[in-house]
């Protein structure tokens, strides 16, 4: 059985993990037989923000491991407990939060970090030749954990999020939200997902096929 971790990092498209990506990836990982650990930072959010008026809620925080809690049902663990031994990939969903909490790209574009306890763990599955899945502005934290690398990825269409990655030096490529990119060389799938402005069954068939595609790639 293909054991895939996957990355979360709070609950909620505006400060945390995107809901309907994260249950779209588990779902498909379900559906193909994969064995499934969740992560995520035990750090508090970069920001809260009110989900019904997008407002932020100042003076409110919130742990990143906890609130992802809520999606992975209580099934998750503390990103510094994830062993890249014991996985065959990982997957990380979307959600603005991914650019807030798992990176600085939200705020400084392509001069962002990635939090340093995941890039260490993004640059080992990719040295064991691991393949890497990155659903919505995911493909941003790769772009800036890999700058010595040229990535191929996509982000959806052309967009301010697209031009900052091809800043780095990698490729951005267009992508209807229904179709993934394949990264061969570099073993990375990427996919927009709520990059655009679908119908969530779209979603949902660009994250299934990111997820066949990322499965296809372990020997």
């Amino acid at each position: 059985m293909k054991k895939i971790a996957v990355i979360l990092c709070g609950s909620g498209f505006k400060d945390g993990s995107e809901i309907r990506e994260s249950v779209a990836v588990l779902l498909a990982l379900s559906r193909h037989g994969a064995s499934v650990q969740c992560f995520a930072p035990d750090k508090p959010q970069a920001d809260v923000i009110n989900a019904l008026t997008e407002e932020p809620m100042v003076g409110e925080t919130r742990n990143m491991l906890v609130e992802a809690g809520r999606i992975a049902r209580g099934a998750i663990s503390p990103l510094s407990q994830l062993q890249v031994s014991q996985f065959d990939a990982v997957i990380i969903p979307g959600g603005f939060g991914v650019a807030k909490n798992l990176c600085t790209f939200a705020t400084e574009g392509s001069k962002g970090k990635v939090l340093p306890e995941l890039k260490t763990i993004l640059e080992k599955f990719y040295s064991e030749k691991k393949p890497i899945g990155a659903v919505c502005i995911a493909p941003a934290v790769l772009a800036l954990a890999f700058t010595e690398k040229q990535l191929e990825l996509t982000v959806g269409p052309k967009s301010e999020a697209s031009d900052e990655i091809e800043k780095l030096g990698h490729k951005h490529r267009v992508t209807h939200p229904s179709q993934c990119y394949v990264d061969t060389k570099n073993r990375i799938v990427s996919t927009a997902a709520y990059m655009c402005e679908a119908p969530l069954h779209e979603l949902f068939e660009g994250i299934e096929r990111l997820t066949e595609q990322v499965l296809a790639l372990i020997p």
